[in-house]
């Protein structure tokens, strides 16, 4: 299971819920050229494979001072490998590397107590009072479950404990695994092994959360209720609909085809996925219903933290935090920074 349901157990187990590695990005040079790289190979004539450029990178400046972002898309290309000579030597001639926000507990709990709690965690999946899916989801809806799940799951019992959120998205975990993409992270890894040979360093913009206790946190989340049926119902409808446009929009990151991007239509279920967790009434008692405000405030302030101090800094950000009207970037662009698009 990835992304947004596993925040919840991600911020009771102490991990990093980093948005930045999923979504997050260096002295003065010429921005990097994406036109070097052999052209595409089609699979199906579909998903795109081999050595690809990506996209162009984004310059956020203050004077001589410069922010690059490099956009970052999920899924991409399964079989695609991404050639990042470029961003390594962006990297290299850099001061810092900012990754995405991420937020840590007030009271770590260890790694022993966590494997201890992880059980209650995975079993806060499930639908309280033993329901199943035919009992939670509205029978139209449920309609169009069974026919996805035959065709990428298969005939699984267990899945139909499962509350809607957390079925919905083991569904589309699969079927981008059955149409030759990948939700691996295909860019983090390269960036800090570049900023580790070059010995940049590496920040996190951080927020701070107390949930009080784990064990407490994990039971009250288990017998709650989630608003999570838009959430089960846009999954749905991103698998019938939005699989040739990942498709089109993956082989547009790979090839480093920005105006494809900005043409393609966007649809995203996370985000009421998230807010399903989010603004249950579990994590809304302990202050967590406002973390993407939080988490946004937080980038902002380390991005302008390190255009003041450093002559080039390298970031990463989801590519729809660099495209969208109230993303990121253009929140940059409204505190007066110049901002160059490739």
């Amino acid at each position: 299971m990835r992304t947004w349901p596993l925040l919840l157990l991600l911020l009771l187990l102490a991990a990093d819920a980093r948005a930045a590695d999923e979504i997050v990005p260096p002295v003065e040079i010429a921005a990097p050229s994406t036109q070097t790289v052999a052209s595409a190979q089609l699979l199906d004539a579909v998903v795109v494979s081999g050595a690809q450029p990506g996209p162009g990178l984004w310059r956020v400046s203050k004077g001589d001072h410069v922010l690059w972002v490099l956009g970052t898309l999920n899924p991409l290309p399964k079989r695609m490998h991404w050639v990042s000579h470029e961003v390594e030597q962006v990297i290299a001639q850099s001061q810092e590397v900012l990754l995405g926000p991420g937020a840590k507990l007030k009271n770590k709990i260890g790694i022993f107590r966590g494997l201890m709690l992880l059980p209650a965690a995975i079993g806060s999946q499930k639908n309280p009072e033993k329901q199943k899916l035919v009992d939670v989801v509205p029978p139209e809806l449920y309609a169009r479950w069974l026919p996805l799940k035959a065709q990428y799951i298969g005939r699984s019992r267990g899945i139909e404990k499962q509350r809607p959120l957390f079925a919905a998205l083991k569904l589309y975990d699969k079927a981008i695994a059955r149409n030759r993409l990948t939700q691996d992270n295909l860019v983090s890894p390269v960036v800090r092994k570049a900023a580790k040979k070059s010995k940049v360093p590496i920040t996190t913009p951080e927020i701070e959360i107390d949930i009080g206790d784990p064990r407490e946190a994990i039971r009250d989340f288990a017998g709650s209720r989630l608003d999570d049926l838009d959430c089960f119902a846009k999954t749905l409808d991103r698998i019938d609909t939005d699989l040739q446009t990942m498709r089109e929009r993956a082989n547009a990151w790979a090839t480093g085809d920005i105006d494809m991007l900005r043409s393609l239509p966007f649809t995203d279920q996370n985000q009421v996925c998230s807010d399903a967790i989010l603004q249950a009434g579990v994590m809304r008692e302990r202050g967590l219903d406002d973390m993407r405000e939080r988490l946004e405030s937080v980038w902002l302030e380390a991005a302008q933290a390190a255009l003041d101090k450093n002559q080039s800094t390298f970031a990463l950000l989801p590519m729809r935090q660099l495209l969208a009207p109230d993303g990121y970037i253009a929140r940059l662009r409204e505190r007066g920074y110049e901002v160059e698009e490739p």
